[in-house]
């Protein structure tokens, strides 16, 4: 009988946890979708809302020659640039996946992209999001991205 209650408490325990994993996925993902909204309404105080005041942010591609390349945006050039988005701009980055690890105050996210403009596609990549839990509250502390061209599912489709 003992034992078939510590199986049930472990079982309840684990449901738990599993549970509260995915509230956390829930407001991780929440957050993201939120930061892109902000981006194809051109809204840089909805997107504000997810930053955290020291983030970081960063694009990498590959030039012309084939040389890896990192550039460093400032949390004020990237709202800038929302701001000042033409109203007949439209910006669609279409997520198509989401990897999400989280530890506590701590999120890892991994998400795939197409991005289109004024319906068109553009480019592809991947973008990787880190998030920090404070005041109960996820932001985004770090943004890096990857632009590229090549090997794009989206690509492959209109030829």
């Amino acid at each position: 009988m003992l034992k078939k209650w510590i199986v049930l408490f472990f079982c309840l325990l684990i449901t738990n946890l599993h549970a509260q994993q995915n509230k956390e996925e829930l407001a991780i993902k929440k957050v993201i979708a939120t930061f892109f909204k902000g981006l194809h309404q051109g809204d840089s105080t909805l997107m504000q809302t997810t930053l955290h005041k020291d983030i970081k942010i960063q694009t990498t591609s590959i030039n012309k020659e084939g040389t890896s390349i990192l550039k460093n945006e400032s949390r004020l050039k990237l709202l800038t640039s929302v701001a000042n988005k033409k109203p007949e701009h439209v910006y669609l980055e279409k997520l198509l996946a989401y990897q999400i690890n989280v530890d506590t105050s701590l999120a890892s996210v991994w998400t795939p992209y197409e991005f289109y403009f004024n319906g068109k596609f553009s480019h592809c990549g991947a973008n990787s999001f880190q998030l920090f839990k404070e005041d109960n509250q996820w932001k985004i502390i770090f943004l890096v991205d990857i632009r590229r061209r090549e090997n794009c599912k989206a690509l492959k489709e209109m030829n």
